[in-house]
């Protein structure tokens, strides 16, 4: 069975807002080696908007402001299946992108037995959702040295029906004082 990864930046008070922050080279390296591993996307429609055609455009131009920039459109553009759960999406600009307007719980499922690389979920509303049903099963959390303040908080909305317990298996800390931690249900 295929895993699911939730994989985020966040600020160090837990806001998710990507205008508090700028990844430097080493937070899209590794998300850039992410990426590699997946071949699918998951998003809800404010995230797709925000990564298409933003991510594509620069890897059919080469046109990011840094190498990093490049590798992660490359790898990004490179994968090939994203889903998006939308009600309000009338039609997707990327290529391999399907919206769905129908159970996100069975759709996750069908999608975790094809078989294929990881499932990447992004963003935070259907996240919360797929932690609330139980289907992540690892978390990326990429923790910014900063605090915004205000902005979108990581799982506000979620209402779990029991506490959810997490293992740290990973951690790797960059010279920009970002800490990437990695979690897999306990």
């Amino acid at each position: 069975m295929r895993k699911l990864i939730y994989a985020i930046n966040m600020t160090l008070d837990g806001y998710c807002d990507h205008t508090k922050f700028n990844p430097d080279a080493e937070v899209l390296d590794y998300f850039t080696s992410l990426t590699r591993d997946a071949d699918t996307f998951v998003y809800g429609r404010k995230t797709y908007e925000l990564m298409v055609p933003y991510w594509p455009d620069i890897a059919t131009h080469n046109s990011g402001q840094t190498n990093a920039d490049n590798e992660f459109a490359q790898a990004f553009d490179a994968i090939s299946k994203i889903v998006v759960f939308s009600k309000s999406l009338d039609k997707a600009e990327g290529k391999n992108t399907t919206i769905v307007r129908t159970d996100l719980q069975n759709e996750i499922l069908k999608l975790k037995q094809e078989q294929g690389k990881n499932i990447l979920a992004g963003g935070v509303n259907i996240p919360s959702q797929l932690m609330e049903l139980g289907l992540i099963d690892e978390y990326r959390f990429v923790v910014h040295p900063i605090v915004a303040g205000e902005g979108r908080r990581l799982f506000e909305d979620s209402r779990l029906q029991e506490r959810l317990q997490l293992k740290l298996v990973g951690s790797e800390t960059f010279k920009s004082g970002c800490v990437a931690l990695h979690y897999v249900k306990a």
